[in-house]
């Protein structure tokens, strides 16, 4: 695999984890709240959910992993906002992989309309 290849698909692959993390149905529900662009406390986020504090935490860690969540401190208390970086990145990711698609499909088209 040439260096150039083995790049793209490094590049690829760092984008894994953060879609690993938005495949959890309570992960996106967390990232819809936090994306009213306000610190939300991890009380404010359990709010309207049958979840634990402690089951909210363990979710916003695993998106504070990925660079989605970010955590800042207001005396004794964390608050979470969203970090919408990653998400810009992954967009147009799947712009990138939208577009090869359309070019794919148009010369299978092109293929089986001869």
């Amino acid at each position: 695999m040439s260096l150039s290849a083995h790049n793209k698909l490094a590049r690829k692959l760092a984008y894994a984890p953060v879609f690993a993390a938005l495949g959890d149905e309570t992960r996106l529900l967390l990232i819809a709240k936090l994306a009213n662009g306000k610190p939300n406390s991890i009380v404010q986020l359990t709010d309207g959910t049958n979840l634990t504090r402690q089951a909210i935490t363990k979710h916003l860690r695993v998106l504070e992993a990925v660079g989605l969540v970010k955590s800042i401190r207001a005396g004794r208390e964390s608050l979470f906002e969203l970090d919408p970086k990653p998400m810009t990145r992954l967009r147009d990711y799947l712009g990138l992989v939208s577009e090869q698609w359309v070019l794919t499909l148009s010369r299978l088209k092109k293929l089986v309309e001869r």
